[in-house]
């Protein structure tokens, strides 16, 4: 089976404030397949960017028809990786609600994983997150 990497970012300057998702689709040989990079407006909370940045890469992933790829997500945010590898209870009803946008995306592919990383090693999505929130201004 063909293994897709994936890495995502969001983020809210202010937090609540303006806020952008970034992501990069990459082949198992670290070829980029496609890239996201979303403003997603003003008075949003930095967890809800991370995983609005889920949401929007699982969608272009079924654009792409990578649905029968082992898919691993690497993200720098620990509450959005923990809870969507079960590890943590979803307790705030704005998180609920992505959480279970998440789910709704999950049931169109075949192997998703979660992967906590460090931020140094996120540079690639973090940029396309926060090339969104500049172009807001």
């Amino acid at each position: 089976m063909q293994k897709t990497i994936i890495y995502t970012d969001g983020g809210a300057r202010g937090n609540p404030g303006i806020a952008g998702a970034g992501a990069v689709i990459k082949s198992e040989n670290g070829e980029v397949i496609a890239e996201i990079s979303k403003y997603l407006g003003e008075n949003v909370t930095n967890n809800y960017a991370e995983y609005e940045a889920i949401i929007l890469v699982l969608q272009k992933c079924r654009e792409l028809g990578l649905q029968n790829s082992e898919i691993e997500i690497r993200a720098d945010s620990k509450l959005a990786i923990e809870q969507l590898s079960g590890n943590w209870k979803v307790k705030d009803p704005g998180v609920k609600a992505q959480f279970l946008r998440v789910q709704d995306e999950l049931k169109h592919f075949k192997s998703v994983a979660f992967t906590h990383i460090r931020r140094t090693l996120n540079k690639h999505a973090d940029k396309l997150a926060n090339d969104a929130m500049d172009k807001a201004k």
